[in-house]
């Protein structure tokens, strides 16, 4: 029950659960764009995202400087179950709704700049 414990623990966190809304909203996001839609500092989006790394949730990839974040659950598995419950629950929420306009915002604000200095991470 250690690990069930654990899994419950991680979904405790609201910075946490909004993290998982928005990797739910885009397949892969780069911890800037965590940063910028969440108005979090990059230490608090980074220890929240290896908090979640570190019980499998998401996985990483780096790309120059950035990380890229996506959600890493098995299909069928335990948690894949309990993130459908996760996102059927907040669907409904207007504050989730809010944040997923606020990410579709910042990525198309973020897509019209091509500068690479526009994007946070460092």
């Amino acid at each position: 029950m250690k690990s069930e414990a654990q899994l419950f623990k991680s979904l405790a966190d609201e910075t946490r659960l909004r993290i998982l809304w928005l990797l739910m909203a885009k397949e892969e996001l780069c911890v800037c764009d965590i940063m910028g839609v969440l108005r979090i500092t990059q230490s608090k989006a980074s220890r929240h995202l290896r908090y979640l790394y570190h019980l499998g949730w998401v996985t990483d990839r780096r790309e120059g400087v950035w990380m890229n974040y996506r959600l890493s659950i098995a299909p069928g598995s335990p948690e894949a179950k309990q993130l459908k419950l996760l996102a059927d629950i907040l669907r409904s929420q207007p504050e989730a709704q809010a944040l997923k306009e606020r990410l579709e915002q910042w990525l198309a604000a973020k897509g019209q700049s091509q500068d690479a200095a526009a994007c946070q991470c460092s």
